[in-house]
């Protein structure tokens, strides 16, 4: 199914769309019924000070299709994208001609990552943009500011993370450059190369990590900027019942959740790209 094509994410999805689609589907009607559940708990929570049990029963009911929902996703999830990876790993395989071992081992493991990408960080996504729509649509039918704090929030925290796209992709390819020499490195059994390979992705590793205490070091104060301002308005400009306090700041909290998702999977993609580049290469070439 995936002869004379790149092995790209794109490739997969239109190769592999029925399946896809159905677990994206699935993922949807999860991350809907997640992204209801502060709102029914904060109609609970006024529902049950006034002696009303209805706004609890309906969210037990939205808790119930929750559960039926994740479990049946996650069940297919395993098949379909099982099924992805072994046709990915045969073809990668196939046209590895006559690579080194070393090198077609370590290709296999990047070309698992297109698969994980589209099983793990795609649903992930999907999950955060619909929590982030909820959450900007709810804390708008509060006061327009708590929704302006949050679109301002989410626009720095891009900015930030986007400043820093090119250095994730060179040191991602840095790394993955020296995972394909690692099966020779061992096969050769000299103790000074093998040091020389491990302090070498070593000094790479701290590199990245280093980047991403950073970037994510001044995402988090850009965040929790955020949050105290919502509870700050809400406590001191709005007049609302207990249950809509909970109900404003848990959907603050969810934007906060949701919206780390994305530069996460903006990490995600920068090492994917460089693997889809490496990946595509003419042997001779790469």
């Amino acid at each position: 199914m995936l002869q004379d094509a790149p092995l790209t994410v794109g490739t997969l999805i239109r190769r592999f769309l029925g399946r896809i689609s159905l677990t994206w589907l699935l993922t949807l009607c999860e991350t809907t019924l997640t992204a209801l559940i502060p709102l029914f708990m904060g109609f609970a929570i006024d529902g049950l000070l006034d002696g009303e049990v209805n706004a609890l029963i309906r969210l037990a009911a939205v808790l119930a299709g929750l559960i039926a929902v994740s479990v049946a996703r996650r069940v297919y999830d395993t098949r379909a994208y099982g099924t992805i990876r072994v046709a990915l790993g045969t073809e990668l395989i196939g046209r590895s001609g006559k690579a080194p071992v070393s090198r077609q081992n370590a290709r296999l493991g990047m070309g698992r990552e297109l698969v994980d990408f589209l099983e793990t960080d795609v649903p992930a996504v999907m999950n955060s943009l619909v929590q982030l729509a909820v959450s900007l649509v709810i804390l708008f039918t509060f006061h327009p500011y708590l929704s302006y704090a949050a679109l301002v929030s989410a626009v720095l925290m891009i900015a930030i993370y986007w400043s820093f796209h090119r250095r994730f992709f060179r040191l991602n390819g840095a790394h993955n450059h020296q995972t394909e020499q690692q099966v020779r490195i061992l096969e050769a059994r000299r103790p000074a190369d093998l040091l020389s390979h491990l302090n070498i992705l070593r000094r790479i590793e701290i590199r990245l990590s280093d980047t991403e205490a950073f970037v994510y070091g001044a995402i988090f104060l850009t965040l929790l900027g955020f949050i105290v301002f919502n509870l700050w308005f809400a406590a001191t400009n709005l007049a609302t019942s207990v249950g809509t306090i909970f109900s404003i700041i848990s959907y603050s909290w969810e934007f906060v959740e949701a919206a780390l998702v994305l530069p996460m999977t903006l990490q995600g993609w920068s090492r994917l790209s460089e693997i889809m580049q490496r990946i595509n290469r003419p042997q001779a070439a790469a």
